[in-house]
């Protein structure tokens, strides 16, 4: 008994680190491909900036929500755009982790909170490229 409860233990600390751990690679992938999108629809950019200057989070993490439900909606609604492979998945999976993360750390311990909420924001910036090149649009620098 204490032996099966031991290996699903470690096996479930070995999967959260999995998942972490590609999540990571995943979004350190993408910041060496290419470079956020500048568009003033999505607020994901300046929340990035901000993040480094500003101490009131709770603004920030408001206009990350409102971007994440605008691109869920794009999603959902979009017939030709969807998260096509596991690793989209994956994203939109860390997103709401650190969004939980996120609202559990933004009184205690704030560091941690910005750190989540920067995760948020490129998670976001993956996902509005992806969705912007399936439409076909392309980023011009």
């Amino acid at each position: 008994m204490l032996a099966s409860i031991l290996i699903i233990g470690f096996s479930l600390i070995l999967f959260v680190y999995w998942f972490r751990y590609s999540c990571i690679l995943l979004l350190r992938n993408f910041s060496e491909q290419t470079h956020a999108i500048a568009d003033d629809r999505f607020s994901f950019a300046q929340v990035q900036e901000l993040l480094k200057s500003t101490s009131a989070l709770d603004p920030l993490w408001r206009s990350l929500d409102r971007d994440y439900r605008m691109i869920s909606y794009l999603l959902n609604h979009a017939p030709d755009l969807g998260l096509q492979s596991i690793e989209d998945r994956m994203l939109v999976i860390d997103y709401k982790v650190m969004q939980c993360y996120y609202r559990f750390t933004h009184i205690v311990a704030p560091l941690q909170a910005r750190r989540a909420l920067a995760e948020m924001a490129t998670v976001l910036s993956v996902l509005a490229r992806k969705i912007g090149e399936q439409a076909g649009l392309r980023n011009e620098v």
